[in-house]
């Protein structure tokens, strides 16, 4: 019996784990029709990765160095690169969850599947204190030198990234305007680099209603094919971007400044990927004390030696 509980507790302790992990994700996808970097078709990498290392992945592996970074030319280049950054999914809902948009799921599973080159990133941690675009794009960045090549650079304005002057696009309108323009105009060779975030989209029939981003996604896609543009994709999902609490910033530089000029200008930050493992260790010693105090339970149970019978009082 001792053995038993032994081995619930610790599928247990695996279980909460996994939801742990996989509740402090997102899912990032790549695809291109007719782009592909190496031999490989389909390829998952399940390691927990920051979006620093999901960018210099998408540089590397996906071949995106070829595209983004000026130093870096293709024989038959790219048309587009395009990134779409949502707000919906988490890791556990790419396995199936009855609250997500099945037309989402069933979009991107098809854009993964139907073309020539695709990558997936189940477990891409987040940050709640910068958005994910604007780490990608920074990331880009800085792996490039500091400088996109790219020809033409533009952003939909929901989206929220530091720094540069980037062409902005205000609805789905101006996004397909944008990429038609772009076709027409664009010379041989030359690749453009969009960024797409939901949030600040209005359906056309309901104009309080914001449209769904498997909506969004549909239409942005679908401009992008109809366009007859060779690209690339890659979909993040930064759900956490809707937590904000106000005053942040300020605060943070108030107690920067209010620390002490003696302090160690040398001490350690704990990134997303530091927080995500620190929370995974919470987990894990929280399991072995309630795993302890379940087996010390069970050994002070076995230790009682209680008779099975008494014996009835002698009359005297």
């Amino acid at each position: 019996m001792g053995f038993k509980m032994f081995v619930v507790a610790v599928m247990v302790g695996f279980f909460a784990a996994a939801q742990i992990s996989s509740a402090s994700t997102v899912p990032a996808f790549l695809w291109s029709p007719g782009f592909s970097s190496n031999e490989l078709k389909e390829s998952v990498s399940y390691q927990i990765m920051s979006p620093k290392d999901l960018a210099n992945s998408v540089l590397s592996q996906g071949g995106w160095s070829d595209l983004l970074c000026s130093e870096r030319k293709l024989e038959r280049p790219v048309d587009l690169a395009i990134v779409f950054v949502g707000r919906e999914l988490h890791s556990s809902d790419v396995a199936g969850n009855k609250n997500v948009d099945p037309a989402l799921l069933n979009l991107l599973r098809g854009s993964f599947t139907r073309s020539n080159f695709s990558m997936a990133f189940p477990y891409v941690a987040t940050s709640e204190e910068e958005t994910m675009e604007n780490l990608l794009v920074s990331s880009f960045k800085e792996a490039c030198g500091h400088d996109l090549g790219v020809s033409n650079v533009a952003f939909s304005e929901s989206c929220s990234i530091e720094g540069g002057d980037f062409q902005k696009l205000a609805n789905l309108h101006s996004i397909n305007d944008h990429l038609v323009s772009r076709m027409e105009k664009r010379t041989k060779g030359e690749t453009d680099f969009v960024v797409v975030c939901h949030g600040g989209f209005q359906s056309l029939k309901e104009l309080d209603q914001p449209f769904p981003e498997s909506e969004i996604l549909k239409e942005v896609m679908s401009s992008v094919e109809q366009s007859g543009a060779n690209y690339a994709a890659l979909y993040v999902s930064d759900p956490f971007k809707s937590i904000h609490y106000p005053g942040y910033k300020e605060l943070e530089r108030f107690l920067a400044e209010d620390t002490p000029k003696n302090a160690s200008a040398t001490a350690q930050v704990c990134d997303e990927v530091c927080k995500l493992k620190s929370s995974l260790l919470e987990g894990v010693l929280v399991g072995i004390v309630l795993l302890l105090i379940l087996v010390s339970g069970l050994c002070c149970m076995m230790g009682i030696d209680t008779p099975t019978r008494f014996e009835a009082p002698q009359d005297n």
